[in-house]
């Protein structure tokens, strides 16, 4: 096999940041999608975007793809505008929506945007060789795309937005839709990437996926940054010492919505979660329950984590 060997794509630390994002706004009528979101990209590293749906995330990464001109503020790629060409030669995009021709093989269509985007002979050969070789494709390349497995698309999906090798890729939401084996494989492909010095932008709606891959994570709500850091971080600043308890109940009503804020508890359907510094809270929580009238189900007292401090500062699940 002719494959791109892996000193060729070894990423030099570049002399200026990958992104740079400062006082990003964007509007859309009078829908604020971004709110002076500020924030800078290090190399090599993969860097974790997580909010609920509406957030403004998806309105971000089009906008470093130079897809959306902002209103105010400025994107810059390795020093350049987005969306000039010298930022477009140095981006990759992995949409989350499958952009492959169906009627092609993977090879075919790993050819047609190599070309695209102006590669052509021996170099156009060695990145589809190198491509399929980073997708575990190599035995299917001459499949039609469309009689893939929903994981190899996806996976053929990724390789497609890497065929000019980019020095800073983004992926949004990369996993959606696949089985827990392809999961995996993708885990392996982003991870091959990071020791190769690529800087990547990771969205997902998995907390373990940024939990395992991402070096920072910035949480984005109401177009705004609301925490960044790496988790172990965004856990500290958030709780310091202090531990989760979720409770479910076994109903939902007024009377649970109410007592939960009394007790400043975040509430979701007939779940509840609050924190306390000792565990020895927990029993006049249960107790204050108890006279109350309510029924608990479950009960689980935690270390927090990434999910709890996402939901600590949105009041909302990951994928509501």
């Amino acid at each position: 096999m002719t494959s791109l060997s892996a000193a060729a794509l070894l990423i030099d630390p570049p002399a200026v940041s990958p992104l740079k994002v400062d006082s990003l706004v964007k509007r859309f009528g009078t829908v604020t999608a971004i709110e002076g979101i500020s924030l800078e990209l290090r190399p090599g590293e993969c860097f974790g975007l997580l909010g609920p749906n509406g957030a403004g995330k998806s309105t971000l990464i089009r906008t470093i793809a130079g897809r959306v001109i902002p209103d105010a503020g400025r994107v810059a790629v390795f020093g350049s505008a987005a969306g000039s060409r010298e930022a477009r030669a140095a981006l990759g995009w992995v949409p989350q929506d499958l952009a492959l021709y169906p009627r092609l093989s993977a090879e075919e269509n790993l050819r047609s945007f190599g070309r695209y985007n102006g590669i052509r002979g021996k170099a156009l050969d060695d990145s589809v060789s190198w491509c399929l070789h980073w997708a575990a494709l190599e035995d299917r390349a001459g499949h039609l795309t469309r009689t893939l497995s929903g994981g190899m698309k996806r996976r053929l999906n990724m390789a497609a937005g890497l065929i000019c090798h980019p020095r800073l890729v983004l992926m949004d939401e990369p996993t959606v839709g696949v089985d827990p084996q392809s999961r995996n494989r993708i885990f392996e492909m982003i991870e091959a990437l990071r020791a190769q010095g690529m800087t990547v932008i990771y969205t997902t709606h998995y907390m373990e996926e940024a939990e395992r891959l991402c070096d920072r994570i910035a949480i984005v709500d109401h177009g705004r940054i609301v925490a960044l850091g790496t988790a172990e971080e965004l856990v500290r600043a958030s709780f310091n010492s202090r531990s989760v308890v979720a409770i479910r109940f076994a109903g939902a009503g007024d009377g649970l919505t109410a007592w939960a804020g009394q007790h400043s508890g975040r509430l979701t359907g007939s779940a509840a979660q609050f924190t306390v510094e000792h565990p020895g809270d927990v029993g006049p929580l249960l107790d204050s329950a108890a006279q109350a009238g309510l029924e608990i189900a479950d009960l689980a007292l935690r270390k927090p984590n990434l999910e709890s401090v996402f939901l600590h500062l949105t009041g909302k699940e990951l994928r509501d």
